[in-house]
């Protein structure tokens, strides 16, 4: 099924509510779009996947000063691009003493509870089956589904354990279960 403009305009309202299902398909219908502006720019995997998480979580703690006049991934991609630039400036600075500027406020309106269509997913896995899934992630994404779902931590504590911003370890956790997700499907089709 395509996706309108339409469809994005209703989906960006819903983020303004602090629908997680929105988010959820913000991320995963402009991810690729803002990751390969990056890996363009940056020629480098790690740091492209880093700016791009950095800029949906910006994105979404800020999302409702986006203006619909305005194409949200242009919008998306002039905030990973200013991350970039701030980062170039700062390069002595590592990514854990970087801190967003968003209220704890803005930070709770992606909600921790509801279990996504992804969480049910790889909640019914096989325990063996799912360990050798997860092994086919990255390690930066195999650690946050390990200290999620086997550790059992909330997401503030996994913000304190990474000494990373809350936002960005939610946008880190919904890219890794869609990852995740895409990897059982393939492995189901099979």
């Amino acid at each position: 099924m395509e996706v309108t403009e339409r469809d994005i305009q209703k989906q960006i309202q819903k983020a303004k509510e602090g629908k997680q299902s929105a988010f959820n398909f913000l991320l995963d219908h402009f991810w690729n779009q803002v990751y390969g502006f990056q890996l363009k720019r940056l020629n480098n995997e790690h740091d492209a996947e880093d700016i791009t998480i950095e800029a949906f979580a910006k994105a979404f703690d800020k999302i409702e000063t986006f203006d619909e006049s305005y194409t949200f991934s242009t919008w998306l991609i002039a905030i990973s691009k200013n991350i970039h630039i701030d980062k170039t400036r700062k390069k002595n600075a590592s990514i854990y003493e970087q801190t967003t500027d968003a209220s704890e406020e803005h930070i709770k309106k992606i909600p921790d509870q509801s279990p996504s269509q992804e969480d049910l997913l790889i909640t019914e896995q096989n325990l063996a089956e799912l360990l050798r899934f997860i092994k086919k992630l990255k390690p930066h994404y195999q650690e946050i589904i390990n200290l999620r779902y086997f550790q059992e931590m909330s997401y503030n504590e996994i913000s304190d354990q990474l000494e990373e911003p809350l936002s960005n370890v939610k946008v880190r956790l919904l890219r890794a279960k869609k990852l995740l997700a895409e990897i059982i499907h393939e492995h189901h089709k099979h």
